[in-house]
């Protein structure tokens, strides 16, 4: 089911947070980029200071403890007419109510 799970946010581009159990932290904001037998490669960047490091980091799959990924985001600070709602979408993708 994780190998599944992973393939899919592969051929999605969605980054994701992984938890390695092994090591006992987080990869953040994480792209994977490919399953090849029971490794996954993960690219991700880390804020060091004032520096930006990229990495490309290969893991065991049964060294995963988690995986999760971001379904939505908005701004705090967007004002309340910014936001899009259900009448802004397109009304060939709109549902319609039954009754």
């Amino acid at each position: 089911m994780l190998h599944r799970k992973l393939d899919q946010f592969c051929s999605e581009k969605r980054p994701v947070w992984v938890f390695l159990r092994d090591q006992q932290r987080w990869i953040e904001q994480a792209l994977v980029v490919e399953i090849a037998g029971d490794l996954v490669t993960l690219r991700y960047d880390e804020q060091d200071d004032d520096e930006l490091h990229s990495w490309e980091e290969s893991v065991r799959l049964d060294s995963i403890g988690a995986v999760s990924t971001r379904l939505a985001f908005f701004s705090r600070t967007a004002r309340a007419e910014d936001l899009e709602t259900a009448e802004d979408c397109p009304e060939s993708e709109q549902l319609r109510r039954q009754g």
